[in-house]
């Protein structure tokens, strides 16, 4: 039986336009391998903005 997470790991959202780290979340890295990229709001910023996936 397979161990429940063991393709997942965690990674940090950073907004693209103040570099500010907001977010920290999941994903799985084998049905995912290029980097996540989600609108998110950023409370510095104020509003909903682009949040990559941080190296």
């Amino acid at each position: 039986m397979a161990k429940k997470g063991e393709n997942r790991e965690r990674i940090t959202l950073v907004c693209t336009v103040c570099k500010e780290e907001n977010y920290r979340t999941e994903k799985n890295k084998k049905n995912t391998t290029d980097r996540l990229e989600l609108k998110k709001y950023c409370s510095k910023c104020g509003k909903t903005t682009t949040h990559k996936e941080k190296k």
